[in-house]
């Protein structure tokens, strides 16, 4: 999987086929990116996983690329916590906007 550097990607306009925001508990999203040839999350400059704390946060960085498509995935662990088995249903995806300003 490949790691999209955030640096490069505020530096320079790129085009994104697929842009999936995987949303977490306590405000957390992480963003994978997909291109015609390529996929990977987003990564600091620290080489860690971007953690972005809002959807806005998420716009801005991303506004100066042409987005085909931009999704919001949401996975919930309650039933997990509450020791339920996992449900077999997939992740929940949502369309996820991408104009500004929101």
């Amino acid at each position: 999987m490949h790691k999209f550097k955030i640096d490069k990607i505020k530096s320079a306009s790129m085009k994104i086929t697929k842009l999936e925001v995987q949303s977490f508990e306590m405000n957390v999203y992480l963003v994978k990116l997909y291109t015609h040839d390529t996929e990977g999350f987003v990564y600091d400059a620290s080489d860690k996983p971007m953690r972005f704390h809002n959807s806005q946060q998420i716009r801005d960085a991303f506004e100066h690329c042409e987005v085909d498509e931009a999704v919001m995935i949401h996975d919930s662990p309650y039933d997990e916590m509450i020791g339920n088995p996992n449900k077999p249903e997939p992740s929940m995806a949502m369309p996820f906007s991408m104009q500004q300003p929101y």
